[in-house]
């Protein structure tokens, strides 16, 4: 059983930040919904949790994210801690995406700030998000339905989804990564390779690893049980050794990293196909005036 740690966070950032979040507002949505009943529309009886999952207390929630209160106070949380601004940041991830992609995949898509954000940069296309957290997808298919856009949500596990090999243009993952064993984070991105069409893209976007590497404190500051473990690790290596090509990594803000990859076509040099050589830079009008800032619920 994992047990609370007196993280940076719970010292001294949470009593601050409990100053500009609307506490009562939290606590009335999270009793407004009936989380069993709704979780039960996503999951799936036959998934089984792993240890690494199952046993944490993610972010200092009990039980993690099989915790429907994970679900509530995630949103309001990442926007403050996700700087400059949590949808710019995620906008700068996806503008790195080269094609146009006709079916998207969203690993580990939690609450789907990324997900609702990728339906709205490819209108078009078919758009899923896959998480093991039922609570999580509750609250990822509210906010799709309140932006009006036609999401599809699965409950499963991110190493093995079931889902077709080569089923997919692109898939991402957004602050994934540093939530579980470098060993899951590799067993995901193969698992990426098979599903994407040759040709595909894998979008990775988390923490800096340089930058962590070099700035201890910064992996202290929330109860990340893996966070360490990812900090000396290399996306870029992983993706290589998925099989992945032109792969590139380009850092954002300093805290944050941009990872993209392609799968090879047969016979093709996949160093040919490369994103733009510009470092990405956060523009305000990259976010269109239909975004999601966190909270996404009033």
């Amino acid at each position: 059983m994992a047990v609370r740690k007196d993280t940076i966070f719970e010292r001294f950032l949470s009593p601050v930040l409990q100053l500009f979040i609307d506490r009562d507002g939290l606590e009335q949505f999270y009793r407004s919904i009936d989380w069993e009943t709704e979780s039960d529309r996503f999951r799936n009886p036959t998934l089984v949790y792993p240890v690494y999952y199952s046993t944490q207390n993610f972010h200092g929630v009990e039980k993690g994210y099989l915790n429907p209160r994970a679900a509530v106070s995630y949103d309001p949380i990442t926007q403050y801690v996700l700087l400059p601004n949590e949808t710019l940041i995620r906008q700068a991830a996806i503008a790195t995406v080269q094609g146009k992609p006709r079916r998207i995949l969203d690993l580990g898509c939690g609450t789907g700030s990324t997900t609702l954000l990728l339906k709205q940069a490819f209108p078009e296309a078919e758009v899923i998000g896959l998480d093991f957290s039922p609570y999580m997808l509750v609250m990822a298919d509210y906010k799709a339905q309140q932006a009006g856009l036609n999401i599809k949500f699965i409950h499963a596990n991110a190493e093995q989804t079931g889902l077709l090999d080569g089923s997919f243009d692109l898939v991402t993952a957004s602050l994934l990564f540093h939530e579980t064993p470098p060993t899951v984070s590799r067993a995901i991105l193969q698992e990426a390779a098979r599903l994407l069409k040759p040709g595909g893209e894998v979008l990775i976007l988390d923490g800096s690893q340089n930058t962590l590497r070099q700035t201890e404190w910064l992996t202290q500051i929330f109860e990340e049980p893996y966070m360490q473990a990812y900090a000396t690790g290399s996306v870029d290596a992983w993706m290589g050794a998925a099989g992945f090509g032109a792969v590139q990594t380009q850092e954002l803000w300093w805290i944050h990293q941009i990872t993209w990859g392609i799968k090879p076509l047969p016979g093709h040099d996949p160093e040919s196909a490369r994103p733009h050589p510009n470092s990405v830079r956060i523009d305000d009008s990259a976010v269109p005036d239909t975004g999601f800032p966190a909270p996404a619920f009033e």
